[in-house]
């Protein structure tokens, strides 16, 4: 079976001491709160990693919002998956990693902490000489790459990316890569749409507001519709808007709209354009890691910003705050990192 996404265990504790640590719980829907818990030990196999630094997915966002069904997730819980700190604690068994090295880390969520525990499979050694707030992001690369593959993008095929958040935004510098004939992305704010035309974009719309249809601002131009749609929203509604904008034999990408979809989902109008959807986590465990060092070259190629659309910095202790910035839509609002390494 291909592993999972999990949430190493964090015992809570009620005081202070050198043992413990800070970490974010949320308690509830739009409650995140900071509590005391035990430094883990790494078992057998695992490594330990000091968290500098963690990316506030939209996922996170999500769960924040109570966006994701019960039967995915409960409260309460913990959050925090872009992960960049330093290994300090190597377990037997393990070779390969060693104390001290940089390193990111994927398929572990529940990172907003001091301190965590992993197996080695989730970590990705970084050069010392990238620092460490533009590695955290290199968790988000193997998806996208994937992404792009599923895709099978080619010089005469239009690709449409709806959304220009933090994924959106390293989506449209990836899929650049591959060349289509044209990469349109959409967007609600002017900020994004500058960096998107940066990082390769041919055309950019913005959207009059989170419920426009992508079609009706675009169709004069792609009255066709798209080859390739990837949609990089957060709720589920926008599979409904991806589906309308992609053309006859075309596939979409769900990079995005992962979350509930609450309007009606026409499959016969899948069956009659012949679209294809495709999902994006890898299925294979050594497509991970493939598609993990290859992300981190992209970055270290300077092919991958993954530092230039952060806009915010918070200390851990006041990840309340950090929630509240990049749950809003705003502008200039557009990756917050929130620093882990508490003095």
């Amino acid at each position: 079976m291909v592993r999972k996404m999990m949430v190493p265990p964090m015992e809570l504790v009620d005081h202070e001491g050198p043992d413990t640590q800070l970490c974010a719980v949320v308690e509830q829907v739009g409650e995140i709160t900071i509590k005391r818990a035990l430094i883990p030990e790494p078992k057998r196999g695992e490594i330990r990693v000091k968290v500098k630094w963690v990316g506030i997915c939209g996922s996170d966002v999500e769960v924040f919002r109570g966006a994701r069904e019960p039967e995915f997730i409960s409260y309460p819980t913990r959050l925090g998956h872009e992960v960049a700190g330093i290994v300090d604690k190597v377990a037997e068994g393990v070779i390969g990693v060693r104390e001290g090295d940089h390193v990111a880390l994927r398929y572990v969520w529940g990172a907003f902490s001091e301190y965590v525990c992993c197996s080695p499979f989730s970590v990705k050694v970084l050069p010392k000489s990238l620092p460490l707030l533009e590695g955290s992001l290199i968790e988000v690369l193997p998806g996208i790459i994937h992404a792009a593959e599923l895709g099978d993008i080619s010089p005469h095929k239009n690709v449409l990316i709806t959304g220009q958040g933090v994924s959106g935004l390293v989506m449209t510098q990836v899929i650049s890569l591959y060349s289509p004939r044209n990469l349109v992305v959409t967007d609600l704010f002017d900020e994004k749409l500058e960096l998107a035309r940066k990082y390769g974009a041919t055309h950019t719309y913005k959207m009059p507001h989170e419920h426009a249809n992508t079609m009706d601002i675009v169709g004069a131009d792609f009255p066709d519709g798209f080859d390739v749609v990837i949609p990089c929203l957060l709720e589920g509604d926008g599979m409904v808007d991806a589906i309308n904008a992609t053309a006859q034999n075309g596939r979409i990408v769900m990079y995005g709209c992962i979350g509930t979809c609450r309007k009606p989902v026409d499959f016969f109008k899948i069956h009659k354009k012949r679209l294809d959807i495709f999902s994006t986590e890898p299925k294979r465990d050594i497509d991970n890691r493939r598609y993990f060092d290859q992300g981190l070259q992209l970055v270290m190629d300077g092919l991958v910003n993954t530092k230039e659309m952060i806009t915010h910095i918070v200390p851990l202790a006041e990840v309340a705050r950090a929630f509240q910035l990049r749950n809003q839509h705003k502008g200039d609002t557009i990756h917050v990192m929130v620093d882990c390494e508490v003095n």
